[in-house]
């Protein structure tokens, strides 16, 4: 945009049409799910209430945001990258089905 508030709106209409929802099982995910990015590997495990967020880097920050208390992550991949972590870590909630 031309200016501030233009880029930042339409930054915002971008960001409403790429919206998931991610299936809970209470504070945590209903099953073990592991998914690829890149050179970025995630696996995430659900863990029992009280078990806190144990995940480091972008995928504790993209897991936060997804309201789940109780998990643990891990990053397989050898790539540092933040952006690629975080992308995968958004490609394992993807995976996630709901439980019948």
């Amino acid at each position: 945009g031309l200016d501030v508030a233009q880029s930042v709106a339409k930054a915002k209409a971008d960001a409403k049409k790429n919206l998931i929802t991610v299936n809970l099982k209470g504070p945590t995910i209903p099953y073990e799910v592991e998914a690829k990015f890149s050179a970025a590997v995630i696996r995430i495990k659900p863990a029992v209430k009280g078990h806190g967020l144990r995940a480091g880097g972008a995928a504790r920050a993209v897991l936060s945001l997804a309201g789940i208390k109780d998990i643990t992550a891990k990053c397989l991949g050898r790539t540092q990258n933040k952006l690629t972590n975080a992308l995968a870590t958004i490609a394992a909630l993807k995976k996630i089905r709901a439980v019948k």
